[in-house]
């Protein structure tokens, strides 16, 4: 079999990935620290805004999804010219949606923070109003970068957003230790380091994008004409997996809400224990993306029996690389949960959350993520939102209602729920794969 990508390739696309996720994330629980010397209220703060900040974030890296499978179909067709014309739609689409969105936040951001926050403590609420009013203006920023990498990955090339990560974390990074430390800034020395690293993160990669040594490359005559055609196949993958990532942090939202009414003590720890946690499933968000890459291209190519071999082999890797990194972390929690200034019911809220997520995980993640990843590089986009969906209103949503508020498990409740969701979620995308029906589309597109 003459495979598309050798070991060395999948080396190759796969620890950028990793290395640019556990860069994310190293900031974020730098951001956390950083902010938790301001108080309690700042994290909480940071948290809540976040919340809503993540859902607009994961819409438009759907939509770079969907445009990153399209080129990558392209490219395993050898059509190198209809992956530029769809590296063209995908930035002038999440361009224009963003500003019009970063608009709205703006004018309703008073009646958003009363919905979504609920009743929280004034000085909470100040940090809220002024962390969103600079953050906001990165929108615009985020979603291209967004783009812009998704791009790069479809070619295998993860070493760009790796780099351009690598960037926007330093500045991001630098520039807070600066004005919380060095200017004694509040919460705007979180937020207004985080929108100019954005602002850096989507000059730097849409430069490189401009380049014609790439397959995938923004032409140098930019259109600023809609290809609806093109568009049309962008929206198929984009907005089904826009529409299950909306859900899935608006699902989150509305949680946080719930989460909000056990206290600020509950509040800091979901957001300190989320922050912890990441570091345990980057590696299979990394892998994800990995499958991404490499099944959209088998299925532009219209190698089925390679897109098995890969999904096998990726899904094994990620298995035992979450094995790693959730051990890991389970050791590292109470030394790290020293460096928060937290209160005692916060940090032992923290702790209790944290060490029952690394169990749980090792299990449960891989299916529920990465593997419905080999589902939209094929198309398979409407069976993975209807699950989502179904799951998160009925089993998280629900189900943290249940546990932590009408069994009065608390926040734990809300966790327990969490992986409940993942675990039926994991199950159907199992069934649907091995069941075989994302065949007939690969053999459709060719």
């Amino acid at each position: 079999m003459n495979y598309l990508f050798s070991n060395r390739d999948l080396k190759r696309l796969i620890l950028p990935l990793i290395i640019e996720q556990f860069l994310q994330c190293f900031v974020g629980l730098a951001d956390s620290l950083m902010v938790a010397t301001v108080g309690e209220a700042a994290v909480s703060a940071v948290s809540l805004v976040d919340s809503v900040f993540l859902l607009l974030i994961n819409v438009f890296a759907a939509l770079a999804t969907g445009g990153a499978v399209v080129a990558g179909q392209a490219l395993g067709r050898k059509d190198d010219d209809g992956a530029c014309k769809a590296a063209n739609q995908l930035v002038l689409f999440v361009a224009a949606l963003s500003v019009l969105i970063m608009i709205m936040v703006y004018v309703l951001r008073e009646p958003l923070m009363a919905k979504v926050f609920g009743e929280i403590e004034d000085d909470v609420l100040n940090n809220c109003r002024t962390y969103l009013m600079i953050v906001a203006l990165s929108i615009p920023f985020i979603a291209v970068y967004n783009a812009g990498a998704a791009l790069f990955r479809s070619m295998g090339n993860s070493r760009i957003s790796m780099i351009t990560a690598m960037l926007m974390n330093t500045v991001n990074l630098v520039g807070n230790a600066v004005l919380i430390f060095g200017f004694h800034f509040g919460i705007e020395g979180v937020a207004i380091p985080t929108l100019i690293s954005r602002i850096v993160g989507c000059v730097f990669i849409l430069k490189l994008l401009t380049k014609p040594d790439w397959k995938v490359h923004l032409p140098e005559k930019f259109s600023v004409k809609p290809d609806f055609s093109i568009l049309k196949q962008i929206l198929y993958i984009g907005v089904p997996n826009g529409l299950e990532n909306g859900m899935f942090h608006l699902g989150k939202i509305v949680i946080l809400s719930l989460v909000a009414s056990f206290g600020t003590a509950s509040i800091a720890a979901n957001a300190v224990g989320g922050n912890i946690t990441t570091f345990a499933y980057l590696p299979g968000t990394a892998l994800g993306y990995a499958i991404l890459t490499v099944v959209s291209q088998c299925a532009g190519a219209g190698d089925i029996p390679q897109a098995k071999y890969y999904v096998k082999k990726l899904m094994k890797l990620t298995y035992i690389v979450l094995f790693v990194s959730n051990t890991t972390v389970a050791l590292l929690t109470v030394p790290i949960l020293h460096f928060y200034d937290l209160s005692p019911e916060a940090t032992v809220l923290a702790r209790n959350i944290v060490l029952y997520y690394n169990i749980v995980s090792i299990f449960i993640y891989a299916p529920s993520f990465p593997l419905p990843n080999a589902l939209r590089a094929v198309k398979d986009v409407r069976f993975t939102l209807v699950v989502s969906v179904f799951s998160m209103w009925i089993f998280r949503i629900g189900f943290s209602y249940v546990l932590g508020d009408w069994l009065g498990l608390g926040l734990f409740g809300v966790w327990v729920a969490m992986t409940i969701d993942w675990f039926f979620r994991g199950l159907c995308f199992t069934i649907r794969y091995l069941r075989g029906s994302w065949v007939k589309k690969v053999l459709k597109e060719v």
